[in-house]
């Protein structure tokens, strides 16, 4: 009996004492296979896990009272007030625009499509501070359109409006982003088909469109909810750090640091933690659903 390259089979294995043995393809990658998920592991722990223990470590050092005593402060239900009310209004904006823009990408065809999509992504090419410092060059006391608001007593920097601005501005791309690229697979068929069958744009849009991104969707929405109520860079400098008016969470945390009062800063960052681990346990489920889903569209009725 000979092998492929036409050798007898007893040279092509490997004499093991008691019988012929033919090494798997895949035992030379075990190692290596090991290794990678070693080096994963471990650099995981270094850099996540370990980072994320140490805060609530440090927000329970002096025991559970002086834990929650931190929320008991006023100034930390301003800021969280203040998060909340950024977040409740960035994101349905934040949703409306990403479905527009997504179903006029993917769905239609129309002069300067290229430059709406370069400017989607704009947010995540520019810093977060840099985003900040623009909104202070429009709407500051001294930009483009600050004595225009000045006259009217409108104050948008180091005010809730300019918070909310900033915020919109670095979260806006979450939603967009994930949409466009399932709606462009979709492909147009199944609008045609509706109206065909007689139904109007906003039946098209309710009954065939949104079912078929309803995952994707709710997955943005839970990506930008979680950038909304987490963002530093931009709302620092738009808000002026004003202790009880345009304090979010993220920059009470500092304030507290600053100030020294590390079980404080610490407590309140572990709020900061726990949306986190909620955010990724609703990211999780989203995506357990959605292959569910498919799963069960792929094996078709029973």
């Amino acid at each position: 009996m000979e092998a492929v390259d036409g050798s007898p089979i007893w040279q092509a294995t490997a004499w093991t004492g008691s019988a012929p043995t033919v090494r798997g393809a895949t035992e030379d990658s075990r190692w290596l296979q090991r290794l990678l998920i070693g080096l994963s592991v471990g650099f995981l722990t270094l850099m996540l896990f370990a980072p994320l223990a140490a805060v609530f470590v440090e927000a329970f050092k002096k025991g559970p009272g002086a834990y929650f005593a931190s929320f008991r402060d006023p100034y930390a239900w301003s800021a969280i007030r203040l998060t909340l009310l950024t977040a409740a209004v960035a994101v349905p904006a934040n949703l409306a625009f990403g479905l527009a823009a997504s179903w006029a990408i993917a769905k239609f065809h129309f002069r300067g499509k290229a430059l709406l999509i370069t400017l989607i992504d704009l947010p995540f090419a520019v810093a977060p501070v840099v985003s900040g410092l623009i909104y202070v060059l429009v709407f500051g006391m001294n930009g483009w359109f600050g004595a225009w608001l000045a006259r009217y007593d409108v104050q948008v920097i180091f005010a809730v409006p300019g918070v909310i601005l900033a915020t919109m501005f670095v979260t806006f791309p979450f939603i967009a982003r994930e949409l466009i690229p399932l709606m462009t697979e979709q492909g147009t068929e199944e609008e045609q088909a509706a109206i065909s069958l007689g139904a109007n744009g906003w039946q098209t849009f309710f009954r065939v469109t949104l079912p078929n991104v309803k995952w994707a969707l709710l997955y943005g929405v839970i990506l930008t909810s979680a950038r909304a109520m987490g963002e530093f860079g931009a709302v620092s400098v738009v808000s002026g750090h004003l202790r009880g008016r345009t304090n979010t969470v993220p920059l009470h945390v500092e304030t507290l640091y600053n100030e020294y009062n590390f079980v404080a800063a610490f407590a309140v960052a572990s709020l900061l933690a726990m949306i986190a681990l909620a955010t990724l346990a609703l990211k999780t489920a989203v995506e357990w659903r959605k292959e569910r889903e498919l799963a069960e569209a792929a094996r078709g009725p029973c």
